[in-house]
């Protein structure tokens, strides 16, 4: 039997009114009780990057959570799109921050 602690990483570009909304403070909170680390930060176009390394089935609950439609946890502003991009986790990371 293998055990399952792998980790993977996976960037969220949010696309929506997610600036100035507490957005980056509610992805945060989310991300720290799915025990996943990494960083949201807001881009010069509007969206918020979410960068995100830990469990595959908690990235695959956050992404659930980013782009569900109603917010079921009170999701601050208003998503329209979530483009997924998963990739080889970096390491380095000890927590998760709002940048």
């Amino acid at each position: 039997m293998s055990s399952e602690t792998t980790t993977s990483r996976a960037t969220f570009f949010v696309r929506g009114r997610v600036q100035g909304v507490g957005f980056r403070w509610w992805t945060r909170a989310r991300a720290l009780e799915l025990g996943l680390l990494g960083h949201a930060r807001n881009m010069e176009d509007g969206r918020v990057e979410v960068v995100a390394e830990g469990e595959p089935a908690a990235l695959d609950r956050l992404h659930q959570l980013l782009e569900e439609q109603p917010s079921s946890a009170e999701r601050r502003g208003e998503v329209t799109a979530v483009v997924r991009q998963d990739a080889q986790p970096k390491g380095g990371l000890d927590t998760f921050v709002e940048k």
